[in-house]
Formats: structure tokens, sequence, C-alpha cells
């Protein structure tokens, strides 16, 4: 009994994720303020998407748009320009967009964070010199942020979406908290969490895409797919191609 138990375990198919037809996806991992990397994967993004047959094209930034790369600003410019033009253009929010929204409206905390975490690239990428910000302290960054950064930029930044779930995918920042419903899953966990999830083994409610945790390669599991590979260190930006059960990674 037993053995017939074994082969029928080894019978049952794995799960296989499919996108809602007519829909391709292609997310976009973790930019840090690589704009030539943004401008190079969405060239690939457009020649790929014009070589495939017509249907409804969305585009999915995971987050984690700013910091430690050398133009934050610009890439909020881009994909905020992206967004306005074309309903099908979403972008996720990440801690890193947690925690500049915090700093300019002062969290302590949040200020300190920022400056650790690859804020000084971006005050700079909105114009502050290397001398000016060696001299401010966190009252003065607040003060600078909140002088900088464009009302439109923050308007963007502060409605940048949580989740998206599309077919058989969630699309998410960090990851989910196994055994939590996705639709009951908290935002400091979907932007922030790392080992519960990434340990995690079994099989989840969808097929989760993420960023935040860097890998070298994409990580493609049973359930889940992440595609941050340290665009800012490495010089790799990856995305990943949804359409029908057809997975595809591609990287600048």
């Amino acid at each position: 009994m037993l053995a017939k138990l074994l082969n029928l375990r080894k019978r049952v198919p794995d799960f296989v994720p499919v996108m809602e037809p007519g829909v391709r996806v292609y997310a976009v991992g973790d930019i840090h303020g690589r704009l030539d990397l943004l401008d190079r994967i969405l060239e690939r993004i457009d020649s790929d998407h014009a070589a495939r047959a017509p249907v409804r094209r969305h585009i999915i930034f995971l987050g984690d748009l700013i910091d430690r790369g050398p133009d934050s600003a610009g890439v909020v410019e881009r994909i905020s320009r992206l967004a306005a033009a074309d309903r099908h253009v979403h972008c996720l929010m990440g801690n890193h967009e947690e925690i500049l929204l915090r700093a300019i409206d002062g969290d302590d905390k949040a200020l300190r964070l920022f400056c650790r975490i690859g804020g000084r690239e971006t005050m700079m990428s909105y114009g502050v010199t290397a001398q000016d910000y060696e001299r401010l302290d966190y009252a003065e960054v607040h003060e600078r942020l909140n002088a900088i950064v464009p009302a439109a930029h923050q308007h963007f930044l502060s409605n940048l979406k949580e989740m998206m779930i599309m077919g058989d995918y969630a699309f998410v920042h960090a990851g989910v908290r196994p055994g939590i419903p996705i639709a009951e899953q908290k935002l400091a966990e979907t932007r922030w969490i790392r080992d519960p999830f990434l340990d995690h083994r079994a099989p989840l409610e969808k097929m989760v895409v993420h960023g935040h945790t860097v890998a070298e390669e994409a990580e493609i599991l049973p359930h889940r797919i992440g595609i941050d590979t340290g665009a800012y260190q490495s010089d790799r930006l990856t995305a990943l191609m949804l359409e029908g059960s057809e997975q595809v990674i591609f990287s600048t």
C-alpha cells in the first residue's frame, strides 16, 4: 500500500502557474537608481513584446526604484511618466520608498536608516553635492529632502501599489508570510520579509514574484520567483516575462 501511495505521489504533476488569458506581463526587479539599466531593460521589453503575438501588455516594477545607484531622481521621473501615459504600467512600493517617505515626514528612525541604505546617492541625484551632504545633520536632511524631492515625485511614490494579483501570480516587493491568506498579508511583511518567506519550501496560494533579496541569478522555484540581481552593484537588471504558462527571464 505504501509503495502504491508513493507511486501516486510521483505521478501528481507540479503546479504550473498560468497568467490570465490575453495578457503578457513583464515584471522588473529592483532598480536602485540605475536609470541606464532601466532604459536598456525597457528596450528589451519593447523588442520582446513586438516580436510576439499581439496581446495586452502589463509592466510591473517590483519596487526599490531608489537609493544606492546614481540616478534615483531619473528613475522616478522615467517610471512616473510611463505610468501616467499607460494605465498598464504599475509600480509597487518597496522598503526603500517607504523609508524615503517616512524620512520626508520627519521620522527620526527613518532618517537615520535612509542615510545608511543609500540615501546619500538619492539626495545627490536630486542636486545635493557630496560636500553639502556631509555637512547635514538629520534635521537638515529632513529639511533638504522636502525642498529637493518634487511634489510630483512625492505624490507618485505615496501612491504606489502594495501588491498585484494576476492569474496564478502574486507580485510583491519582498514576499509574503507563509500560512496567511494573500488577502490578509500585512504591508510591513510584503515590503520587508526575508527568512520566513525565503526558507519556506511548500506551495503557496499563488506563485509569488518578488525582488528585495539579491541573488546572482534569478531564482525560479516551485512557489516563488525572485528577480533582484543587485543592479546597483552587479550592473544587471533582471526582468521576467509571463504569458500563459511561459516564463522567460532576461537581464541587461
